[in-house]
């Protein structure tokens, strides 16, 4: 699984609207200026968003984009699923159920199938507000011990 631009801008885009979201409708120029990003690439992926119902939008002097939801709301599969279509991490089971002529034979399968789940599981775990919060125990779990030592239990 290789998580695009476009993915991971949706989701900077996601993080910067829900620190802001105090401010009302933010405007994507800010946007753009506060994480350093295309204003062009940005109208396309605000688009996907919107139309995907994870904003709500605002014409006019003070327009602009807010989340439609809180941030504890959103989980992190929703937001890159939208934007990427997919997390499988390989082309066999990209579609509801395996597509793969080879599939009653593969031994491999069930390892691409398991590590789908555990992507989907992980990201689905994991919500804006996580975040945003920089609730860096939540976000690293098991993984990595000694990159959050404040937070070990003693």
């Amino acid at each position: 699984m290789m998580v695009s631009t476009k993915g991971r801008y949706a989701l900077t885009v996601m993080v910067d609207l829900a620190r802001n979201e105090g401010d009302g409708y933010v405007s994507l120029s800010d946007i753009a200026e506060r994480e350093k990003l295309s204003m062009k690439y940005l109208e396309s992926i605000i688009s996907i968003l919107n139309k995907g119902g994870m904003l709500m939008s605002l014409r006019g002097k003070n327009g602009g984009y807010k989340l439609a939801r809180e941030p504890k709301d959103y989980n992190i599969s929703e937001i890159l699923l939208l934007t990427e279509g997919t997390l499988a991490p390989v082309n066999c089971i990209m579609q509801e159920g395996v597509q793969c002529e080879k599939a009653a034979t593969c031994s491999t399968l069930p390892l691409w199938a398991g590590l789908d789940k555990a992507i989907e599981g992980y990201l689905s775990a994991i919500t804006l507000e996580d975040i945003i919060t920089g609730n860096r125990k939540k976000m690293l779990g098991d993984y990595c011990e000694s990159c959050a030592p404040e937070e070990k239990a003693e």
